[in-house]
């Protein structure tokens, strides 16, 4: 596949390694201070689908769901029937019109930050790749974008997973000095390159989540999320340079996909947030790795969610408007299985909502 993007080359940012976490810290602190789908699917003629590609080809109109279902220890929960699940559309119960486990191949971008100090701290998410590429399956397709102002191409889709380890560890260029940084400008970039591909599609972020663009860009990112078929797995880099005394902002229960990250909490507890908020919208799920050690767990899960998957196909509404959606794991006699402590046994990771065809 042909590169997508075009950026112009950064300098090659040098900075010694000697530094200390207290400049670290103060650095990261400077420098952000300064700095600062269709989810429906178009009417398709029926075929034969190998058992390789995307199963969710039909003649019908439908909002496709990827669902990855944990149980209360983590582990993936396999061997669901079509009659364990439940979807409801804004509050309203939708009956199934497909149903499939999925272990089809993924196209996955990793989407890097390349400012100074994301270089400051490289080594311990690097380091750590090849728990993410070394989950993937052989015919997984994986890419590799760098963004500061603008997002670059660094490796087009392969599977060949050295390709890309070896550009971590040696291609990726380090912007100099005060650069922007447009995240949500270069993941709606990304989207936009891929949106003609088929099947399973996902977006990891290796990002410290800071954004110098204006609130608009946010809105204009989360809209584009509504209509797009992309999961988005994001890994915060700078959270260890966070202090430790620093109460951690929980997670919005259902963060509104058009609602601005909030602007009266400090720099890094508004970019958390807003990693939670774009992975929580679209299916996925924010880490935030707190020493190097941390960063293998986090991609082993990622590169097992891509394959640990539920396809489920509702058909849409015919409004124009917004749809929440939930989706529910049921037991044997249809109710919500509780554990002994009365909490959900399962935690299920889906899509939040669509935005219906116009009437």
């Amino acid at each position: 596949m042909r590169c997508f993007y075009r950026g112009t080359c950064t300098a090659k940012f040098r900075f010694a390694r000697r530094s200390s976490r207290w400049s670290l810290l103060k650095f990261l602190a400077i420098f952000a201070a300064i700095c600062l789908t269709s989810p429906y699917l178009p009417a398709q003629q029926e075929k034969s689908v190998p058992a390789t590609q995307h199963p969710l080809e039909t003649k019908t109109e439908l909002v496709k769901l990827d669902v990855t279902v944990l149980d209360t220890q983590g582990n993936f929960v396999d061997g669901l029937e079509e009659k364990n699940f439940r979807v409801l559309d804004a509050g309203v119960e939708r009956p199934i019109s497909f149903f499939a486990p999925v272990t089809a191949p993924a196209s996955v971008v990793i989407i890097l930050e390349t400012s100074p100090a994301v270089y400051l701290f490289q080594d311990e998410h690097i380091a750590a790749a090849y728990s993410l590429l070394g989950g993937l399956a052989d015919d997984d397709q994986i890419a590799l974008v760098s963004y500061s102002d603008v997002p670059k191409s660094v490796v087009s889709f392969t599977t060949n997973k050295s390709e890309l380890l070896n550009a971590l560890n040696g291609n990726v260029q380090y912007t100099m000095g005060m650069a922007s940084l447009n995240l949500y400008d270069s993941i709606s970039a990304v989207i936009d390159g891929i949106a003609a591909l088929s099947g399973k599609k996902a977006l990891v972020l290796l990002t410290t989540g800071l954004d110098s663009s204006p609130p608009e860009r946010w809105d204009a990112l989360t809209q584009k999320l509504q209509r797009a078929d992309v999961v988005i797995f994001s890994v915060g880099l700078g959270q260890s340079l966070a202090q430790t005394d620093t109460p951690k902002p929980k997670p919005p229960k259902r963060p509104k996909p058009d609602s601005n990250p909030p602007n009266d909490t400090p720099l890094l507890d508004q970019a958390r947030n807003a990693l939670i908020s774009l992975s929580t919208m679209t299916g996925g799920r924010a880490y935030f790795p707190e020493s190097g050690k941390d960063f293998a767990p986090a991609y082993r899960e990622i590169a097992s969610s891509l394959r640990h998957q539920y396809v489920l196909g509702i058909v849409p509404g015919h409004d124009g408007e917004f749809h929440t959606l939930n989706v529910d794991v049921l037991d044997a006699n249809g109710k919500l299985p509780k554990t002994k402590h009365h909490q959900p046994e399962y935690r299920v990771s889906a899509r939040q909502g669509y935005i219906a065809p116009a009437p």
